[in-house]
């Protein structure tokens, strides 16, 4: 349809966090038993799970590795919970084989590697990076500010809704994504500073 919007949002829906953690269980004993000295993290990240957030109906999931197996590996663990390997709408799609590089730190740039997969069926997309990735990192901050911070929350919601409301008859939702990073950009700081501040008194 000429009007239809690929970044559509609903309101939050209370099942997501309930979807997520099935999923990751799922995830997770699909990389139970591997050898050699891989770490794996199983994150529910993005905007499904912020309360009180609306999003597109996507859950988005994360496993954060060391290393990063190679496509057949994945393929092999992911293929049979209905993941496929996602190739992105253009060949320049942001996030599907490269996350952007950010932030000040100077890093390897190998650490900005991942897949993407995609769900059909359940409507999820799981994010597989390499353990320090600092993107797997950022996400969680962001998602733990946000959570902290409703006033931070809603106004991320604004942003969110009136870039929504520009994608309506677009091919796809990369021109949404990309103008997100704005509000990244400017907050980027404050959600660093508050979670430095929080590890450090966890270790109180």
């Amino acid at each position: 349809m000429a009007d239809a919007n690929p970044a559509a949002l609903v309101p939050h829906r209370p099942e997501w966090s309930v979807n997520a953690a099935m999923m990751l269980a799922e995830i997770r004993e699909a990389f139970a038993g591997l050898d050699g000295d891989e770490t794996v993290m199983f994150d529910h990240i993005g905007s499904t799970a912020v309360p009180g957030l609306a999003a597109k109906p996507f859950v988005d999931l994360q496993v954060r590795i060391s290393p990063l197996p190679g496509e057949e590996d994945l393929r092999a663990r992911l293929h049979p919970l209905g993941f496929v390997r996602a190739r992105g709408s253009r060949p320049d799609s942001p996030g599907v084989d490269r996350d952007l590089p950010r932030g000040r730190r100077v890093v390897d740039p190998a650490v900005w590697k991942k897949r993407l997969y995609w769900h059909e069926d359940a409507r999820a997309i799981l994010h597989v990076r390499r353990l320090d990735s600092p993107w797997g990192q950022y996400t969680l901050w962001f998602r733990d500010w946000l959570r902290a911070y409703p006033a931070e929350r809603d106004r991320y919601a604004r942003v969110k809704e009136a870039l929504s409301a520009q994608q309506v008859g677009k091919a796809d939702y990369d021109d949404y994504t990309r103008a997100k990073t704005a509000f990244f950009d400017e907050v980027q700081a404050a959600f660093e500073a508050w979670a430095a501040n929080a590890e450090r008194f966890a270790r109180r």
